[in-house]
């Protein structure tokens, strides 16, 4: 019988879920349509688009680090709430951007209290777990990030279609942000152990130092994802002809994260991590080699489901091995570490994609980005597993002889 201190779905644990399900709502409902905003509202160029726009990514990998470890530093909570705070008053700023220099400027802004939001908020659904039922619980927290992700897009291009005012979208995502702020003001989390007796400059302050090996397979499979994600739409369209099924692959990639998820949480409640990790890994491997072996619908679909379920048995197995290796004023910066770890990746893969596509030609781009998957499976099963078994084993014998 489940006790109420077991309880994985307690009170608690909803509101991180409504809390990261706002974030990434508010942020994919204007995701598809901020190049369109720009391009009417101040007839910026796509070169300059892509400038604007890539400033909230690049703020975002840069307040990570720093994030977990303040997380760590101070009390979870008014971390937390604070970066909400941020986050959901940053909406409406967008509608005071009356220039195209002021909107780049709000937009690069925000994706600080993003990127200082998404760890605390996900270091938070840890501490308000049961311990018994962590592994399971951290699978599950994906979901509300993952369903956010497949209806988000769809929802705002409807809504413009029907109204064509950005205003009403930026008063949606604020109200829609603002919810996840207000929701997360009634969480009472246990007290817990706050870091202390840091050096004063310290690596680990902000890195996981003990989860390199872990860090570098993210990377890698970031790296696939940020090529995939950033080319996908020309690719389909000058090789196989496909010009408007990019909403269509999205939407199947984010049903295979779903599916996967709620498939595999079995595994992670037994503790069977690296098990996870290795099954997600080959299954993305495969939709990655099906994208490019088979350049017709087919191929294109199908890829999507597969990286999907890939990614979502990939994704908290990685996150549960991060954590478990860190102790327990280290979640933040676990947390952290893995996020930026995955940023870093896909700033990597739209960077070398794109000197990639300019010297050769998108196939080539693809094909590179399956030789190093089929490299970060074999940095897995050759050299992360055992990592991370024998770092598990080390932290056994320090709480066995502390």
């Amino acid at each position: 019988m489940v006790t109420n201190n077991e309880r994985l779905w307690n009170a608690d644990y909803w509101k991180v879920m409504t809390a990261n399900f706002s974030m990434s709502f508010s942020f994919y409902l204007l995701t598809p349509l901020l190049p369109l905003y720009l391009s009417e509202n101040f007839s910026a160029t796509k070169d300059v688009i892509g400038l604007v726009l890539s400033g909230y990514t690049l703020t975002a990998l840069l307040a990570r680090p720093f994030s977990g470890y303040v997380a760590d530093s101070f009390p979870r909570k008014k971390v937390l709430l604070a970066s909400l705070f941020v986050y959901f008053l940053c909406f409406g700023t967008y509608l005071l951007a009356s220039t195209l220099l002021l909107f780049a400027i709000v937009r690069t802004i925000h994706g600080a209290p993003f990127g200082a939001a998404s760890v605390a908020n996900s270091t938070m659904a840890i501490d308000v777990l049961p311990s018994s039922r962590r592994n399971e619980g951290i699978g599950y927290y994906g979901l509300s990030n993952n369903i956010a992700t497949a209806i988000a897009p769809t929802v705002g291009i409807f809504v413009y279609r029907y109204s064509h005012n950005f205003d009403l979208l930026f008063w949606m995502a604020f109200a829609i942000a603002a919810l996840g702020f207000f929701v997360n003001t009634t969480i009472q989390p246990r007290e817990r152990q706050i870091l202390k007796d840091k050096k004063a400059i310290s690596l680990d302050r902000f890195f996981l130092v003990k989860g390199w090996m872990l860090a570098l397979n993210m990377i890698c499979f970031g790296l696939c994802y940020g090529v995939l994600s950033n080319y996908l739409a020309i690719y389909g369209k000058e090789t196989m002809g496909i010009t408007t099924g990019t909403g269509t692959f999205f939407l199947l990639l984010s049903l295979g994260l779903i599916l996967s998820r709620l498939q595999g949480v079995k595994a992670l409640r037994k503790g069977r991590l690296t098990h996870n990790a290795g099954e997600g890994i080959a299954i993305s491997t495969l939709g990655y080699a099906l994208f490019v072996l088979v350049p017709h619908e087919v191929g294109y679909y199908g890829s999507a489901l597969l990286i999907g379920l890939g990614n979502g048995h990939m994704w908290p197995a990685f996150q549960n091995m991060m954590i478990s290796i860190a102790h327990n004023n280290e979640r933040g910066t676990a947390n952290s570490t893995l996020l930026t770890s995955w940023d870093l990746g896909l700033g990597l893969g739209v960077l070398l994609g794109g000197f990639v596509v300019e010297f050769f030609d998108y196939t080539t781009a693809f094909w590179s980005i399956v030789a190093v998957h089929v490299v970060g499976l074999l940095l897995f099963f050759a050299a992360t597993k055992k990592f991370f078994l024998l770092r598990m084993a080390r932290k056994q014998e320090e709480i066995s002889n502390p």
